[in-house]
């Protein structure tokens, strides 16, 4: 039994300069900087069972745009109007996260979430990315049980965990080898600026989350001239991509899980996990030594200690793990586990999924967008330090990973050398980009400023979390396109799941890894 590969918890999405109002332009100074035109898209109505005003469209834009007169692949779009002509300022882009998330009906999520005076100033624009759903899908032919990315180490177990890494990495090349190269940030940013091109515009404005700001990023520095009111939520740091930004998972998770243990012994009346932090951590790593000798039954699944430590993400929310695990202490120990439906989706295996679109967009990028290392003693060698550095998750980020065997990148990674007057945004308990990362972020864009939501919780902040202290320097931003005179610091209470699906208004999409 294998717990979710990708983190359970996420109740996020996949969601300058001037403050006047942005007039469409005529098509010929709308041109890219790429040498390629698209044509203008023909909209439609998305669905008859979608609302008329959410419209679709697809262009055409160059496999590589090195080549733009050779072989051409489909990008999907779609876009709500602004509701407001008379207020409208231009066209914001959306992206989700990723890589490998889907975009398309980001519009229509962004549309119920978004406040009325920052909504009505823009047509919102969801799109997916190259090589995601509509865009061109690409393919590794991987079954279910080849796409967890994300495996624990134990030193009997490396040598099929390489023959995994390269019998995958050998499956893409065979199933999409000669599109996997242009499949990267930097040719998806491209096709950002095709899509400003293809509506007309002078400039973009873009609300990215998660993979979403690294997006952004790059667009800021491939097209300087063409970037306008940037919301970067939940950073990626361009210094860690792409095996930089899988480790920090690991390292990060420790002073989340001692955070979890303080909070826990403060409780222990409710849970009996311990009356101290070590008395709760001892509790926690006698689950797991408990469970990789005879595998723990629960809700009708069994987990072994690797199952238990792959929760990492949990402990970003300590409301949420402590009842995960007494749940996992009462089934150890033969007492019924009663499990809320917040618990239960936690603890559950994960679905297996439907296709493996998103495990081969995801590989394409991390893969494609930066070298990694080539031999196999080395992730061993640093997947054994990791662990031992940081026992919760080490392993799992550092152990062995297709891009080991994979084409050589094309293009180097975007340095980020151009200033970018951009606003970052970032909950200080947030699992998949932490805050280490989003300040990474920050860093690399000079000109950039930060919000920051201490004391948030979860991946994904404006939009996602109605309730944040953030709602209201990122609509002020948006609204006027000034930034914040320096960075701003504001508390807000704990983005717990619970609370996140109680608001009102749909849920934005779960960014896929990052």
């Amino acid at each position: 039994m294998r717990l979710k590969r990708l983190t359970p918890l996420l109740a996020a999405a996949g969601l300058i300069a001037t403050a006047l109002p942005l007039l469409a332009a005529p098509q010929a100074s709308a041109a890219p900087d790429t040498g390629f035109t698209p044509q203008k898209p023909a909209w439609h109505r998305c669905s008859a069972d979608q609302p008329a005003a959410y419209e679709c469209a697809a262009i055409k834009v160059p496999l590589d745009y090195r080549r733009p007169s050779g072989r051409m692949i489909d990008l999907a779009i779609s876009r709500m109007k602004s509701g407001n002509p008379a207020k409208r300022h231009g066209v914001m882009l959306l992206n989700p996260g990723g890589p490998g998330g889907s975009g398309l009906d980001l519009p229509l999520q962004v549309n119920e979430r978004m406040p009325e005076e920052v909504r009505e100033q823009y047509d919102l624009i969801g799109f997916d990315p190259r090589g995601v759903g509509a865009s061109s899908p690409i393919s590794c032919g991987l079954a279910p049980e080849e796409q967890n990315i994300l495996r624990a180490y134990r030193p009997e177990g490396f040598p099929s965990d390489v023959a995994w890494a390269r019998t995958v990495a050998d499956k893409c090349r065979a199933a999409s080898g000669p599109v996997l190269p242009f499949i990267t940030t930097r040719n998806t940013a491209r096709d950002m600026d095709a899509i400003r091109s293809a509506l007309g515009e002078r400039k973009i404005s873009y609300l990215g989350y998660s993979y979403g700001t690294y997006l952004g990023a790059v667009y800021t520095q491939l097209f300087p001239a063409r970037t306008d009111r940037f919301v970067l939520d939940s950073g990626v740091d361009p210094q860690r991509i792409w095996r930089g930004m899988f480790q920090v998972w690991a390292s990060e998770a420790e002073p989340a899980f001692a955070r979890w243990t303080q909070w826990t012994a403060q409780r222990s009346a409710e849970y009996g996990l311990g009356d101290t932090p070590q008395a709760v951590s001892e509790t926690f790593w006698a689950l797991v030594a408990r469970a990789d000798r005879d595998p723990i039954p629960l809700d009708g699944a069994k987990l072994t200690g690797d199952d238990i430590r792959a929760l990492r993400a949990a402990f970003f929310y300590p409301a949420q793990a402590a009842p995960a695990v007494k749940a996992l202490k009462d089934a150890s120990e033969g007492r019924p586990a009663a499990l809320s439906p917040a618990q239960r989706q936690l603890l559950r295996p994960a679905a297996e999924p439907a296709s493996d679109n998103g495990t081969a967009a995801l590989l394409a990028v991390v893969c494609g967008d930066t070298e990694w290392p080539r031999y196999p003693e080395q992730y061993e060698r640093e997947t054994v330090r990791d662990k031992a550095a940081y026992p919760l998750y080490g392993d799992f980020p550092s152990n062995i990973k297709p891009c080991a065997f994979w084409p050589r990148p094309v293009e180097a990674a975007t340095p980020m050398k151009t200033p970018a007057q951009v606003l970052t945004v970032q909950n200080e308990w947030d699992s998949q980009t932490p805050l280490v990362s989003g300040q990474g972020l920050h860093r690399a864009l000079n000109g950039s400023r930060m919000v920051l939501a201490e004391g948030g919780e979860g991946h994904g902040v404006y939009l996602v979390d109605p309730a944040s202290c953030v709602m209201a320097p990122v609509g002020a931003y948006l609204t006027t396109g000034r930034l914040p005179a320096r960075d701003v610091t504001c508390r807000s209470a704990p983005g717990s799941a619970e609370r996140r699906s109680a608001s009102p208004g749909p849920s934005l999409p779960t960014p896929f890894l990052f």
